[in-house]
């Protein structure tokens, strides 16, 4: 039987936590701005999910904005295992509004607000959330770097990128992870994760139960996920852990309820040839 490989990932060579983290995204208003609807059960699905061993929290400073990195900010002190990553370099106008911006100062003061917010003095993993296209990456970087040199940053990502950009970043920075959009139903950055996974990368699927029409009742993946008495969403966590050693699923939600539902993924347990069915049927 395949067991989905290692529980769990050594990031940047020194940071090793558990393969099924958290997605702090959820935990803000609707069109991920403003306060969450329920700031007390968006405190308890933070505390739960350490509890069942999301020790990789991922969050940005644009969800809200600010609003996810304060709240998990709140939990500081952290416990000794527990990793919080954090990215900056998107800028909210509102509700479901998005625009990069690369800046070098205003980086440095992304990651200066970052450190202020979630309590550290240093952020274990922080992300370049998208490249600013009317930036040179190099100047972008420059900053992380220089921060990082000064002890405020320990390891540097990127998300929504090629193996090209990639390959470019590491020339001014090591690179140690990649986010990207990735799920069952939605492969375009397969080559990526390939690449990452040459490379020993780790690999940050966001959107990782987005699988669309597949996700709908009657869809292709409906029948397997009731043949294993799982649903549709743990089937699809399951699929991307086991899909790569690389890759380090966060799920993210509102609701305590859906949390432990979908950390219960890691326990599914199928086959080879099973889960090569599923991957077929997945397949647009």
């Amino acid at each position: 039987m395949d067991t989905a490989g290692s529980e769990s990932i050594t990031i940047g060579g020194d940071l090793t936590v558990n393969r099924l983290g958290f997605g702090a995204m959820r935990l803000t208003g609707e069109g991920i701005w403003g306060e969450p609807r329920d700031i007390e059960e968006a405190r308890r699905v933070l505390r739960r999910s350490y509890e069942l061993g999301a020790n990789f929290i991922d969050t940005a400073d644009s969800y809200g904005p600010e609003v996810s990195e304060r709240l998990i900010g709140e939990m500081a002190p952290y416990p000794k295992d527990l990793t919080v990553a954090t990215k900056g370099g998107m800028t909210r106008q509102a509700p479901n509004k998005w625009a990069p911006v690369g800046r070098p100062e205003y980086l440095t003061q992304c990651v200066e607000m970052s450190l202020r917010r979630l309590r550290v003095e240093r952020i274990d993993l922080y992300q370049l959330h998208r490249i600013d296209r009317k930036v040179p990456v190099e100047e972008s970087l420059g900053a992380l770097k220089t921060l990082q040199r000064a002890g405020k940053i320990r390891h540097i990502g990127l998300s929504e990128v090629n193996p090209l950009e990639i390959e470019r970043a590491a020339k001014s920075v090591p690179i140690v992870s990649v986010q990207n959009r990735y799920n069952v139903g939605d492969r375009e950055y397969e080559k990526t994760l390939d690449w990452c996974a040459k490379h020993d990368i780790a690999f940050i699927p966001w959107f990782p139960l987005g699988a669309g029409k597949l996700t709908e009742p009657g869809g292709k993946l409906e029948a397997a996920a009731k043949r294993h008495g799982a649903t549709i969403a743990q089937l699809s966590i399951a699929w991307l852990l086991h899909r790569s050693p690389v890759m380090l699923p966060i799920p993210g939600t509102s609701s305590v309820k859906h949390l432990e539902e979908n950390m219960a993924a890691k326990n599914l347990r199928l086959s080879a040839e099973e889960w090569h069915e599923i991957e077929e049927a997945a397949r647009p």
